[in-house]
């Protein structure tokens, strides 16, 4: 017999319609896919999930099992995160505090990150400074203006995908088919841990979806002096297709529209950078002068 969602059950007066929670829950997936720039069909293999089943999903059209899974966190009065949660149970202070935070709107947000940074950062602002992280889209710059930035400054130059070949002895597209993007993530967050512990100063440049990452991304702008470069996203697309790699719209006919999608959901999270260089119609020597004055 099929199970249902009783229409007698409880409902919190707070609680959104079914439709319009699907709905959500199939924006969530969407913008997740395209902060780490992520295909359906590579979510699909990565996840084991069917192509036809997410697409089902990212259209308001989830199983009936995560109504009923909602349900039932509804009848314990509790959030269906907290429920489907894979760690351990936080601590009493930590849940207190998570529920602090929840009640702040966005500007008071930033004000309490910033207060916490400073009462119990261990990284001196003088060593997040010799670390320069650059972030952005590919295409935005970030290996050529990010080499002369270290040549100048007499430090060595890193790239953070690079970094994370060497560590896994195989290519980024191996360790992808391997590991799938939970693995490479795990690398990703290993490799800059250790690259901040051992060099005292560098230039590094990131993978666009690092910022997609909020352990990862906390991470860099904690201990780095991060800078956003951008570009528009024609320029982006140019810039990319002339280095002969479409990764990671590869075989994709909407590749433009994947990619003006990837930056909405992420540039909120690029913005977070410490400062930003707009390479859009400049040369690199015009780029290359701005960022200097950005990391001075």
């Amino acid at each position: 017999m099929a199970t249902s969602v009783s229409a007698t059950s409880y409902v919190p007066p707070d609680r959104v319609p079914d439709e319009e929670f699907l709905k959500r829950l199939g924006d969530r997936v969407r913008e997740a896919r395209a902060k780490r720039g992520m295909t359906r069909k590579i979510l699909s293999r990565d996840s084991g999930v069917s192509e036809r089943y997410l697409a089902q999903l990212e259209t308001g059209q989830g199983n009936i099992s995560i109504l009923l899974l909602r349900q039932l966190a509804a009848a314990l009065d509790m959030p269906i995160e907290t429920l489907v949660h894979e760690h351990p149970d936080p601590s009493v202070d930590l849940a207190h505090a998570l529920e602090l935070l929840r009640r702040l709107d966005a500007g008071d947000l930033v004000e309490a990150r910033q207060m916490l940074l400073q009462r119990f950062d261990t990284a001196a602002e003088k060593a997040r400074r010799g670390h320069v992280a650059l972030i952005g889209l590919r295409g935005a710059g970030k290996s050529t203006l990010g080499a002369r930035l270290a040549q100048h400054l007499k430090v060595p130059f890193i790239e953070l995908d690079r970094e994370i070949e060497r560590t896994a002895g195989v290519a980024l597209s191996v360790i992808f088919d391997l590991y799938g993007q939970a693995g490479f993530r795990r690398l990703e967050r290993q490799c800059l841990q250790d690259l901040i512990a051992r060099h005292p100063r560098f230039v590094l440049a990131t993978g666009g979806s690092l910022v997609s990452e909020p352990a990862t991304f906390e991470m860099l702008l904690t201990n780095c002096f991060t800078v956003w470069l951008t570009a528009s996203p024609a320029e982006h697309m140019g810039r990319v297709v002339a280095q002969g790699d479409m990764r990671p719209m590869a075989s994709n006919r909407e590749a433009m529209s994947d990619l003006q999608r990837i930056l909405k959901v992420r540039n909120p999270l690029y913005s977070k950078a410490d400062a930003r260089v707009d390479t859009a119609n400049r040369t690199i020597e015009e780029s290359f002068e701005l960022l200097i004055q950005a990391t001075s």
